[in-house]
């Protein structure tokens, strides 16, 4: 019993740091009512485990548990892709942008000088 409370407490300070941490960034729609859809997942298999087990049953897996994990597993790995694919382009941009200044900033060089 004290685990589901400390469980649905940690979901709710989560739901509650990405909404209030967020304010300024836009998030898109789209990323927060997924977020709120993971909530209520994460508080029903919080209270009702037996029916993730039923669940994974009808989907051909023997426990709930190793159901979460193997969602778990997928979520870590589209996570991580994303993250590399966000950084690789915020890494494109950052290099044509000092190309930008770089070329804003150059100095044409000068003509030889005949002696």
């Amino acid at each position: 019993m004290l685990i589901e409370f400390l469980l649905l407490l940690a979901t709710v300070l989560l739901l509650g740091y990405f909404f209030y941490s967020r304010k300024k960034a836009h998030t898109k729609a789209w990323v927060k009512i997924a977020f709120v859809l993971l909530t209520i997942a994460a508080v029903w298999a919080i209270l009702r485990p037996d029916d993730l087990t039923v669940i994974a049953n009808w989907m051909g897996v023997d426990r709930g548990t190793d159901l979460l994990t193997y969602g778990l597993v997928v979520a870590f790995f589209a996570t991580t892709l994303s993250s590399w694919v966000d950084k690789r382009e915020q890494e494109v941009r950052y290099a044509r942008l000092a190309r930008a200044v770089a070329l804003q900033n150059a100095v044409p060089p000068e003509a030889p000088r005949d002696a």
